[in-house]
């Protein structure tokens, strides 16, 4: 059994990685940390988990997150580059669902994120933990950079066009919606039920922390710089994001065939038959990705439709599939979850 600690379980991250873990077979949690709810019972605050955690959230200060085998940082950004040295010199590994290790040039880091890195150092060592990229990296990995909600959904969409040579990498848009708990548990004034619901709008249009990242990822897959234009909208729901991607091609190819064949092994990248048209609803609470590719009237421009659970596939699920192939576990242990529906 995987001793667990998880560090700030108190968000929708954290308790989506509860949910998933209490239903590992071989996850024990041991420590979830929380300074300012120390001593509550986890199945108080989270009704859900009643039976299922049976621990109370313990002052990080008392944690001794070093006796575990791994530790999930489920934290606001800047928190696991002070605690992560610190873990690995003890032997424990990690995975930061933050994105504090993310992005590998630390001035652009600190220019996206206000702060001075703490460790560059572990940076460059950091492991970027999407799966259909970096699977045999993983692997090895003592340190794991969890990728961020939108740039989960927009690389699985763009990766199998660049990898073909197939779309002009200049001039890539990503139009993408999140539903409401991408922005976190905390109480903001246009996350409250009366602001959020019944509207629909755009933000960050004129840059957004996730573009580095995106942007980031897709070079690295051809080995030079993409330009991408990101969008993020805010949509009336829950839970999911559905990101329309565009691209011009530049050659023709069976575009179906062509991610058919990038994802036939992909465990959660699912993709539809043509003509399909997917929907955030399909993926709820699963550690899917669900993908459809289109040519619209034939012409010069390639729109691939990509939907994931942003808590899931975009944060708690993928960290689990990460821990999985970390440890040398089947990659869909304590993942075979069916989407809820309706």
């Amino acid at each position: 059994m995987l001793k667990i600690g998880i560090v700030g379980g108190t968000g929708y991250t954290g308790v989506e990685l509860l949910r998933l873990l209490a239903g590992h077979p071989q996850a024990e949690l041991r420590v979830i940390t929380s300074r300012a709810d120390a001593g509550t019972k986890v199945s108080q605050m989270f009704p859900s988990l009643r039976g299922y955690v049976d621990l109370a959230f313990t002052h990080p200060d008392e944690a001794h997150l070093e006796q575990c085998d791994v530790v999930f940082f489920a934290t606001p950004n800047g928190i696991a580059m002070q605690q992560t040295r610190a873990l690995l010199d003890a032997g424990v590994r990690v995975i930061d669902l933050a994105a504090d290790f993310r992005i590998k040039d630390i001035s652009v880091w600190e220019k996206w994120y206000g702060m001075t890195h703490a460790c560059p150092d572990l940076v460059a060592e950091a492991v970027y933990g999407l799966p259909e990229v970096n699977r045999e990296q993983i692997k090895k990995a003592r340190l794991v950079a969890n990728p961020g909600c939108y740039p989960t959904a927009a690389q699985l969409g763009f990766i199998p066009l660049l990898e073909a040579g197939i779309v002009e990498e200049g001039s890539l848009i990503a139009d993408c919606k999140s539903g409401v708990s991408g922005a976190g548990r905390k109480a903001e004034v246009h996350t409250l039920f009366s602001e959020a619901t019944d509207n629909f709008k755009a933000y960050g249009v004129a840059g957004h922390r996730h573009l580095p990242e995106i942007r980031q990822g897709l070079a690295n897959v051809i080995g030079k710089p993409v330009g991408l234009t990101f969008v993020p909208h805010l949509t009336p729901m829950i839970r999911g994001i559905h990101a329309t991607l565009y691209g011009r091609l530049k050659k023709d190819a069976d575009l179906q065939a062509l991610f058919e064949q990038r994802y036939a092994n992909e465990p959660f990248v699912d993709v539809l038959p043509a003509g399909s048209m997917p929907e955030t609803r399909t993926v709820r609470g699963a550690n899917l990705c669900r993908i459809a590719v289109h040519r619209p009237q034939g012409g010069d421009t390639v729109v691939v439709l990509s939907v994931i659970d942003n808590l899931v596939k975009g944060a708690a699920g993928q960290a689990v599939q990460n821990m999985n192939i970390m440890f040398g576990l089947p990659e869909a242990t304590g993942l075979n979850v069916v989407p809820l529906l309706p």
